[in-house]
């Protein structure tokens, strides 16, 4: 199964690690898995007075702080079996463009559990991921 681990450094992103490492059989061994992270995009406002070596430098390091402490905590696991995706842009539509560009199985979230009303008041990346995919998602709180 090709499974898509969407991460953002935040304590969320440890507890879906931590589930998928612990279920080691369903969800890491023998399958494909691709790490993405997005970063939010710098505004054209802002790119413009910036070289492109500034902005590429940016997203090479909020990229890092993010994904190497994964990839750190794969190789403690014994996990190889793995590619990353290092994207800018809004966080849910970087991530469905992701899985549909791995022909992801299966989307896993980890998520802030707002509830149904902080959802309504304040949009959820894993809200619109889920409205917006045929792919299943794995939300973990």
């Amino acid at each position: 199964m090709k499974i898509l681990i969407a991460v953002d450094g935040s304590a969320y992103t440890q507890k879906a690690l931590s589930y998928l490492l612990a279920n080691r059989a369903m969800f890491v061994d023998g399958h494909e898995l691709t790490i993405v992270h997005v970063c939010t995009g710098i505004s054209g406002h802002v790119a413009r007075h910036l070289s492109k070596e500034v902005i590429a430098d940016y997203y090479a390091e909020e990229n890092a702080k993010v994904i190497e402490p994964v990839k750190a905590r794969f190789a403690e696991n014994g996990v190889t079996n793995y590619t990353v995706d290092k994207r800018h842009g809004h966080a849910a539509e970087e991530i469905l463009k992701s899985a549909a560009a791995v022909h992801a199985e299966l989307i896993v979230l980890g998520t802030h559990g707002h509830g149904i009303f902080g959802r309504a008041l304040m949009g959820s990346v894993a809200t619109k991921v889920i409205s917006e995919t045929d792919t299943t998602v794995m939300l973990v709180q």
